[in-house]
């Protein structure tokens, strides 16, 4: 690798790095990982979701790496599996994201003359036969004779092109075109290797606050000549452009002649150009392969951590493929000198931890925030650390964060069942009073609303709330802020507060706090404020407090991409008091096998779910049914456990899980950094959070036979839990009995302390339903 060359006017030099050792042996084949021999990455399918408005990519990555280094097709989040050209492999993309956010820096190697410098003109053509990827590369061969190659580091992009003979080899460097909108570019060439830029941008659905990404790039060897470009302008020669949003660039050229071989390293920092380099002298100055394998191996060793045994080869496949999805967000945020931009927009320094950024609190604190506190409990604790240094920095929590701006998506306060999630898995102990810290930033954001001058809305009908028990639905209101607002979702603004407000109160209590813990709890009961008694459902109220939208449940007003049928089971916190409100135990349980049309599924799973639950990515509204492609409804299915027959949540479960498959299109929905591919984790293991925000798990029968959970010791002491089911299938799903460590368990969940002291959860199976589970005092209890 040739890397000798110092970088001009960077600040600071690019100096060789000592070769990572040990690389990896070639790949097995895919039948022998299924088998459990081999390795677990050959099992991932980075394409799955990638059709069909998953909204997945197949590029590479590392574990929460801040670069995600990927095609992008066209489509408004990047790749798309039904397009057929590729306009460039950026460095920043989000997993299952609804909106274009990301995309900087589209990269495309050429041949020729430089006609256009429209990304979406000099796209290049490809198929998918020519195209592979796995955890930590990607690879493709255009139908413009080129072979691309991608692998990554946490903070660098490496590329390596195999040209044609060519005394025209380019590569097109664009910086003014990406997945969302930009504002403001600058093009640096510093020297005959190494191209700088800063770019500027804004957007996530809507306008955002601007953030900037600082990028610098090195190849392994000198280009023959350079130039940039503004608008559709290409100067040869030139060494620098700067512009607004129109389109900019920079162009080098290579004699591919003898030497058909280039590879170049990408480095980005959210903080400044001197980060960028930084990150580039600390993770650059290797070889594609052995970056490659390294990215390799550090995945192999996330997968490694939970070993599953027994199932098909393609739930297998979908297992590993969603746990590799699982990790890959949050994002580091922070350099390799610990610097990072925060939300107020300067520069800090992380001390005793990693930043971390991009918060799609809504969708993960459902699912994938547990999942990592089990899985990967020191990131997640530098998450939670993340999340509280953004109010110390800004002055308050975030709700959809994204780089180093907020930008106000979705509703309600999904920021405090994250950060109660992480203290109740005990991520937040220790001296450094991160608990309390946590605390009082929960509570000036459960207790206030932001001011106008601030970009987060917070919880935006708070005043209401407080004062009537629940945020009005006003119709056509005017937003305040960019960004989704809560009073257009009244109704399930107030459910995901009394939600809140529910866990927040158990933290004050395990905290000593013992008047805001009673008041929290109190308000967590607002869920009733909202019962219209003459439908026996959910309704959302106006600002005057009449229940206002079509009293009809399933047409439903004032609910955030759902319904009030598949709202009313989003009462966690009091399930009893729910089943209560609609009239009892028989009543709830009646209600629950209409909603998952429970009599067709369990003569056909896999059909009711395709056919008669809700399908489609973004059909949110009018229907009666399950919607297992949306977050809302995640949970529905173990209210099973608190209605005396957690046989059905199985039933339910499983037939959720044959929507998930091996193909493009095999996500349900937008996957929502890790959100759906953690659900079918956490299900498929039969451990499910049932509570978000507290640390209760609930259970339900695994589709594997064994699977063995590598733990941190910082954490979990035992070090492993192995979760069994002997025998388990498609026909015999039915828990007869369950044992922790062989002694007998009757109830239908687990704490994190019960996992802490266990070594083994087993379960026997049969093809019946069972009276396991079902005693007075098996359910999940309700918080109080």
């Amino acid at each position: 690798m040739r890397w000798t060359q110092r970088l001009r006017g960077a600040g600071t030099a690019v100096a060789a790095a000592a070769l990572l050792g040990g690389a990896l042996a070639v790949p097995s084949a895919q039948a022998a990982a299924a088998s459990g021999e081999g390795r677990l990455t050959d099992l991932v399918n980075p394409f799955i979701g990638t059709e069909n408005e998953g909204n997945t990519y197949p590029g590479a990555a590392v574990p929460f790496g801040m670069v995600q280094f990927s095609p992008d097709t066209g489509h408004n989040t990047g790749y798309d599996y039904s397009e057929n050209h590729i306009r460039g492999f950026s460095t920043v993309h989000l997993s299952g994201v609804g909106c274009g956010l990301g995309g900087d820096l589209p990269v495309l190697p050429t041949t020729g003359d430089i006609t256009s410098t429209d990304y979406a003109k000099y796209a290049a053509e490809f198929s998918h036969e020519d195209e592979k990827a796995s955890p930590g590369s990607y690879k493709v061969g255009l139908k413009t004779g080129i072979e691309a190659e991608l692998t990554a580091t946490k903070r660098t992009g490496v590329q390596r092109y195999t040209f044609p003979a060519t005394d025209k080899a380019n590569v097109l460097i664009n910086a003014g075109q990406s997945l969302h909108k930009t504002l403001n570019t600058k093009v640096e060439i510093l020297d005959n290797r190494t191209v700088r830029t800063a770019i500027t941008g804004s957007g996530f659905c809507q306008d955002t606050k601007p953030y900037t990404v600082y990028t610098i790039t090195h190849f392994d060897r000198p280009f023959t000549t350079s130039g940039t470009w503004k608008g559709d302008a290409v100067t040869e020669g030139s060494k620098e452009s700067t512009a607004g949003g129109e389109r900019s660039g920079a162009f080098v050229r290579f004699d591919t002649s003898k030497d058909r071989s280039v590879e170049a390293t990408t480095a980005i920092s959210y903080v400044d150009a001197k980060g960028a380099a930084l990150n580039l002298r600390s993770e650059g100055g290797r070889s594609y392969d052995r970056v490659e394998h390294a990215a390799q191996a550090a995945w192999e060793d996330r997968l490694d951590d939970v070993k599953a045994q027994g199932g098909s080869d393609t739930l297998r496949r979908t297992f590993y493929s969603s746990l590799y999805r699982s990790f890959l967000a949050p994002n580091i945020g922070s350099d390799v000198d610990g610097r990072y931009t925060g939300w107020d927009q300067k520069i800090h320094r992380a001390k005793g931890y990693t930043y971390y950024q991009n918060w799609s609190l809504w969708d993960t604190y459902r699912t994938q925030a547990q999942l990592l506190s089990l899985l990967a409990p020191r990131e997640s604790r530098d998450m939670a650390i993340s999340v509280i240094k953004i109010d110390e920095e800004s002055g308050w929590l975030p709700k959809w964060g994204y780089g180093t701006v907020e930008t106000n998506i979705m509703t309600g306060d999904p920021v405090t069942p994250f950060l109660t999630n992480a203290y109740q898995q005990g991520l937040l102990k220790g001296s450094e009073g991160y608990a309390e810290q946590a605390y009082r930033a929960l509570k000036k954001n459960a207790d206030g609303v932001p001011p106008a001058d601030s970009a987060p809305v917070g919880r935006e009908a708070n005043k209401e709330y407080i004062a009537d028990g629940f945020a009005p639905y006003i119709k056509d209101r005017a937003h305040v802020k960019p960004g989704d607002s809560d009073y257009d979702h009244g109704a399930s603004a107030t459910l995901e507060y009394a939600l809140s407000d529910a866990m927040l109160g158990q933290m004050a209590k395990d905290l000593g706090h013992k008047d805001d813990a009673a008041r929290y709890t109190q308000r967590a009961q607002n869920y009733r404020k909202i019962f219209d008694s003459s439908t026996g459902f959910f309704r959302a109220r106006d600002a005057a407090g009449a229940f206002t939208g079509p009293a009809d449940p399933a047409q439903s007003e004032g609910f955030h991409e759902g319904t009030s049928w598949q709202y009313q089971w989003l009462v966690p916190q009091d399930l009893p008091g729910m089943v209560g409100l609609i009239g009892g135990t028989k009543a709830a349980n009646d209600r629950l096998d209409s909603f998952f049309a429970y009599d067709q599924l369990v003569q056909d799973p896999a059909k009711t779910a395709r056919e008669v639950w809700v399908n489609g990515p973004y059909d949110y509204y009018n229907a009666d049914k399950y919607n297992p492609q949306n977050e809302p409804d995640l949970i529905a299915p173990y209210t099973y456990l608190s209605t005396g027959q957690p046989w059905k949540t199985t039933d339910v479960v499983h037939a959720a899980l044959t929507l998930f498959t091996d193909a493009p299109t095999g996500m349900t929905g937008n996957d929502d950094l890790g959100t759906m591919s953690a659900w079918n984790v956490l299900s498929s293991i039969g451990i499910f959070p049932v509570q978000p925000g507290t640390d209760t798990w609930g259970l339900s029968t695994p589709v594997f036979e064994r699977v063995d959970v590598t733990l941190d010791r910082r954490y979990y002491p035992k070090g492993r839990l192995t979760v069994k089911a002997p025998g388990t299938s498609g026909s015999a799903r039915y828990i007869q009995s369950a044992q922790t460590d062989g002694t007998a368990f009757g109830k239908t969940y687990l704490t994190t302390d019960d996992i802490r002291g266990l070594r083994e959860l087993s379960f026997t199976v049969g093809d019946k339903p069972s009276t396991w589970g079902t005693s007075a005092d098996a359910a999940p209890p309700a918080l109080k």
